[in-house]
């Protein structure tokens, strides 16, 4: 996921800051086993605990530089490297970042 040309880091920081408020509304308001569904994921029907888990574990996860470095020596992603990622070719590469830097440069980056 990244930030498009048409939004402004204040859109950006705004949406993070309301989902923030949003989530922690919603742990302190529902109990950890309140049921919840997520439509995408493989068992769809969860609870409160079951998306805390996951996020906990995507955040650790992502904000890791370890992960980061994973990546970049062998393409394999996931805990425990355990999702592999196909390679892309260059072509592919050059077009996404032809693509970023376009959104870039339209917001004056």
């Amino acid at each position: 996921m990244w930030a498009t040309e048409h939004e402004t880091r204040e859109e950006i920081t705004d949406r993070y800051r309301r989902v923030w408020e949003h989530s922690d509304t919603t742990i302190t308001a529902l109990a950890i086993d309140a049921p919840g569904r997520v439509p995408w994921w493989p068992r769809p029907n969860v609870r409160l605990f079951n998306v805390l888990v996951h996020m906990l574990t995507e955040t650790s996860r992502h904000a890791g530089h370890a992960d980061i470095l994973r990546e970049q020596l062998d393409g394999a992603t996931g805990t425990a490297a355990g999702y592999p990622n196909p390679r892309r070719d260059a072509a592919f590469w050059e077009a996404r970042t032809a693509e970023i830097e376009r959104a870039a440069k339209a917001r004056g980056f």
